[in-house]
């Protein structure tokens, strides 16, 4: 979807718009919106970014939309160790390491574990999880959350909402929507149905050999990142749900 006219009835379905409804958004007629679409006319560099803010576009996308219309990309995008990004991603690592004893773990969109604090290294490797791997990749065996996660069906269920919610929000990540149909197709996922009044907080309940650990989570992300490698990092910093989950993890730690 190289055209500019192709990504622009893209976005524009993808957030449910009509032709008029994005005129309004952008401050731009209706007719002029139609020629865009219709390659009757070319945007001016102010334009791509009237309805790229209009359409609330990703900036990766936003690159590809100028760059489409015959203009440079405006974000940056850097290696993760690079200077430029320095201070942002020291904060990020600081933020993980004073986390322990409780897990923490840095990821990508696509739900890549970049980076671990000691806790969360020493459980997810007993998962067969280290860093570079992406999380999703345990839906691949069919059975394994459920023998990993006791409430699974719950868990799942919220994570199948969560992966199609910041899929639709980036215009479709493969990596993703992969990930969406294996849920989909998963027996537990599919047959759970909330019973009476949930809890406030959903947490996920793992067993570890015969240890249960009852956690739930916090996403941290950065304000303000303009750089592509910052915008899609978060940090998933994960709580004890119960006293006796805090206690193990506590004790594990002062005895490593």
């Amino acid at each position: 979807m190289d055209k500019f006219s192709q990504s622009l009835r893209h976005w524009r379905g993808l957030r449910r718009y009509s032709q008029l409804a994005l005129a309004s958004e952008a401050g731009v007629s209706a007719r002029h919106l139609s020629f865009l679409e219709s390659e009757r006319a070319r945007p001016s560099r102010d334009m791509v970014i009237s309805l790229c803010d209009a359409l609330s576009i990703p900036n990766a996308d936003r690159n590809r939309m100028l760059e489409a219309a015959g203009f440079a990309a405006i974000y940056p995008v850097s290696a993760l160790n690079s200077a430029e990004i320095a201070p942002a991603r020291e904060g990020l690592v600081r933020v993980l390491e004073r986390h322990d004893p409780f897990p923490g773990i840095l990821l990508d969109r696509e739900w890549r574990l970049l980076r671990f604090n000691a806790m969360a290294k020493r459980l997810f490797s007993l998962s067969g999880l280290s860093e570079g791997d992406s999380t999703l990749r345990l839906l691949e065996t069919p059975g394994l959350m459920a023998s990993m996660i006791e409430n699974w069906p719950e868990v799942g269920h919220h994570m199948l909402l969560r992966l199609k919610a910041e899929s639709r929000a980036a215009g479709g990540i493969s990596s993703l929507d992969h990930a969406i149909r294996l849920l989909e197709r998963d027996p537990d996922v599919q047959r759970y149905t909330p019973k009476g009044p949930v809890s406030p907080v959903l947490p996920t309940i793992y067993r570890v050999g015969d240890v249960r650990l009852s956690l739930f989570s916090t996403y941290l992300q950065i304000g303000g990142a303009e750089d592509l490698s910052l915008t899609d990092l978060k940090v998933e910093l994960m709580m004890p749900a119960d006293e006796a989950s805090r206690n193990w993890l506590e004790a594990a730690a002062s005895s490593a």
